[in-house]
């Protein structure tokens, strides 16, 4: 199969997408430009400030990116890569934009709140409670992994002092973040315009790559890079949004971008095929296609954490509801359009070996070499801007960290005038935050990892709960949202059955895993249960009313 057909065929199916089911929701749902969005309403110059909309699809898609939908279908393509593209398609359209999207929308007609605020107000206290806590800890340990990631991409080894990737990537990300909050004190203080701005800092940001590459000062061991990332993390989610996250997300988007125009252009030059089989078996290697298949692809279709963004930073940054559509739905399609890159990556060399990030890497060289681009700079480019992403990733966690833990202690004596906890001062539950990430990275974050996947599916279940029960308070068709969340339950529940079945009663248990698996299945079903009774309740009310 020549892979010019799959890139091309997706990118129309999204952009037809785009033109059509992505107007039709922001039509249905009621978009309206005339309203002030709460990055207006409640300006505070740190967490809430407008940004114009190039730069916040900057800040979103890489914030959403980072490393899933690379390493989802590289790893997914065990079951071959037709189902990884079919779902890659049919879940972005159907069920991961309109997740992103609704969840962008419904926290900007909530006040820019997080998920588990829409589930309170639309569902009960009690739920929100029970999601915030367990978006917390999933925040935390995605805090962890991605801070010892980072860590050990930007490592120097004195072994092998000839490998310099690691300190040439941390040098050259250092300096991303000077010149990001430089990009942000123009643009926000000085009112410099953002076009012209945008050149300058696209242009020092890849100087900054070759500053980077040929003087590699910060040789650094893995443990002074987590050091250094925990201090930095802490800071960055307590600076406000306009001086370093926003700036610096959006400047390192262009990275991404390069890249994918690069693999494009590559891709249409050398007309790769795809070598990998296009289906395999039901099960492969003890995991069977469903659900695992859509556990493992991830955000290359669709993402609870894409929830936790939209309803975290970019609700408070929206400047207006006509940006919705494009940052939502629009980044998701996008991230689509990166995911079938990294399938036909691992098609083309089949039996490579090596992690996700190094087979695209591979991959990617040898498509960017096709037109001219060394293989060595070719890889070298790829890598250092994988790690910025996940890099990105990183400190947008942290920042959702925090406003979820300072959430989950705004009750109701707020309201009623009492005085507030201490524990929803930002800097309070910032430190928290980053401290029980320590804690992971110390204990081992790897041993509890496994359960991530079905954890982010889960969060996307509930995410599509909330915005079922949103729509349907609001009187609202919720058809568009209620196939997708059936779906998501199914997967999410069926991964949890065959998890807990395997840890806890398996011929290897791990017990850790397996009683968390528990957890969350419980977690599910009490959600689900008290939505159920929320809806039923508001419909015999109304019908009571009606009569």
């Amino acid at each position: 199969m020549n892979s010019v057909v799959l890139l091309l065929s997706g990118i129309i199916l999204f952009l037809i997408a785009y033109l059509t089911y992505g107007r039709w929701l922001a039509k249905h749902w009621g978009i309206d430009i005339s309203k002030q969005t709460p990055a207006h309403t409640k300006f505070d110059n740190v967490d809430y400030c407008p940004a114009d909309a190039k730069i916040l699809l900057g800040h979103h898609f890489s914030s959403i990116a980072g490393a899933g939908p690379i390493a989802g279908p590289i790893q997914a393509a065990i079951f071959g890569w037709v189902p990884v593209m079919l779902w890659i398609v049919i879940g972005s359209i159907f069920i991961g934009g309109v997740h992103d999207f609704g969840s962008l929308f419904a926290s900007i007609r909530h006040g820019g709140n997080s998920i588990g605020e829409i589930i309170r107000v639309n569902i009960g206290e009690k739920g929100k409670k029970l999601f915030n806590v367990f978006a917390w800890v999933t925040l935390v340990l995605v805090v962890a992994a991605f801070t010892d990631i980072c860590a050990s991409t930007f490592a120097y080894s004195p072994q092998t002092p000839e490998l310099l990737t690691g300190a040439r990537s941390g040098t050259s990300s250092i300096l991303f973040i000077f010149l990001a909050m430089g990009f942000g004190f123009f643009v926000y203080r000085r009112n410099a315009p953002v076009g012209l701005s945008t050149v300058v800092g696209v242009a020092l940001l890849f100087f900054c790559i070759y500053i980077g590459y040929r003087f590699p000062v910060l040789k650094l061991s893995k443990f002074q890079w987590q050091i250094i990332l925990l201090i930095y993390i802490t800071a960055a989610s307590t600076m406000p949004v306009w001086l370093l996250l926003q700036p610096r997300d959006y400047l390192c988007s262009f990275l991404l971008y390069a890249m994918l125009i690069g693999a494009f252009i590559g891709i249409l030059v050398l007309h790769p095929t795809m070598q990998l089989t296009p289906t395999t078996s039901f099960t492969v290697k003890d995991q069977t296609l469903f659900p695992f298949l859509f556990v493992t692809v991830a955000c290359g279709a669709v993402s609870g954490f894409h929830s936790l963004v939209s309803s975290g930073t970019s609700s408070k940054q929206l400047n207006s509801e006509k940006d919705t559509q494009l940052i939502g739905y629009g980044s998701m399609l996008i991230e689509g359009v990166v995911a079938i890159i990294a399938l036909i990556a691992v098609g083309y060399v089949a039996k490579a070996k090596g992690t996700p990030a190094e087979i695209f890497a591979n991959s990617c060289a040898v498509f960017m070499n096709s037109f001219g681009i060394p293989l060595a700079i070719g890889k070298v480019f790829v890598t250092l801007s994988f790690s910025a992403f996940a890099l990105t990733s990183l400190d947008t966690a942290t920042r959702i960290g925090r406003y979820i833990f300072q959430e989950f202690f705004q009750g109701s004596s707020e309201k009623q005038g009492e005085k507030k906890s201490i524990f929803t001062n930002m800097y309070v539950s910032t430190l928290i935050t980053v401290f029980c990430a320590l804690g992971l990275i110390l204990y081992g974050y790897e041993k509890i990892w496994p359960i991530f996947g079905s954890a982010n599916q889960l969060l996307a279940a509930l995410a599509l709960l909330s915005l079922t029960a949103w729509l349907a308070r609001r009187g609202k068709k919720t058809i568009m949202i209620i196939i997708p969340m059936i779906f998501m339950f199914a997967v999410t529940l069926s991964a949890l059955f065959l998890i807990i079945k395997s840890y806890l009663f398996g011929a290897n248990p791990n017990y850790i895993l397996g009683i968390m698996a528990v957890i969350l299945l419980v977690l599910a079903i009490v959600l689900a249960v008290e939505a159920y009774n929320t809806l039923n309740k508001n419909k015999k009310a109304n019908t009571n009313l009606g009569a």
